[in-house]
């Protein structure tokens, strides 16, 4: 009997489409290439549909917005300038003006005005400061002892009293006490300069 040798494996080819820049592209369209458009068409004709849906709200004035802005790329690919920038950037400059430029048609005031009353939700940099104090405080806890940390999440993740902990864990009410007090301490020397 014979044993086959397995047949060797070649990395799976890569579309010819995807080795083209986008910009690369652009060049190509401005001498009039139609297979070149075809491809930026399929790149990009799905997440300039969703720009244009978020910012009109309407699916027919999306469309039109998306067929207007294939159209000034066509027109237009020889203003693209490779030693400015790579494509994408410049192609979406395209669809955004062809998106404002359909509300401006049909005179709509589509896009929300800024909000009068300032938020009261956090901020992105509030959220990622939040974020990272809850993250640092987790990790502070993991580096208490076992009994003073199962004191402190039950007390404050799951909002028992410190009799429902005494009675949960089956300890005296004065144990929860020190054992509570000196995790506090112990945190707080831990955490001690990282949140001044």
């Amino acid at each position: 009997m014979e044993l086959a040798t397995p047949a060797r494996l070649e990395p799976p080819a890569v579309p010819a489409e995807r080795r083209v820049t986008d910009g690369d592209l652009l060049q190509r369209i401005a001498d009039g290439d139609t297979a070149a458009f075809d491809t930026l068409y399929r790149r990009f004709s799905r997440p300039i549909y969703g720009l244009a849906l978020r910012m009109l709200r309407d699916r027919g004035r999306a469309e039109e917005a998306v067929q207007e802005t294939f159209a000034a790329i066509w027109r237009s690919a020889a203003s693209y300038r490779p030693d400015r920038g790579p494509g994408a950037p410049w192609l979406y400059a395209v669809a955004r003006n062809a998106i404002v430029d359909r509300t401006r048609v049909r005179g709509d005031a589509t896009f929300p005005d800024p909000p009068e009353v300032v938020s009261p939700d956090a901020g992105p940099d509030e959220q990622v400061q939040s974020s990272y104090v809850s993250w640092r405080v987790h990790r502070a806890v993991q580096d208490l002892p076992q009994h003073e940390r199962e004191v402190l999440e039950l007390a404050y993740w799951s909002g028992l009293s410190q009799s429902e902990v005494a009675r949960f864990l089956d300890i005296p009410l004065g144990t929860v006490k020190t054992r509570t007090r000196s995790g506090l301490a112990r945190l707080a020397d831990l955490l001690e300069g990282e949140f001044r």
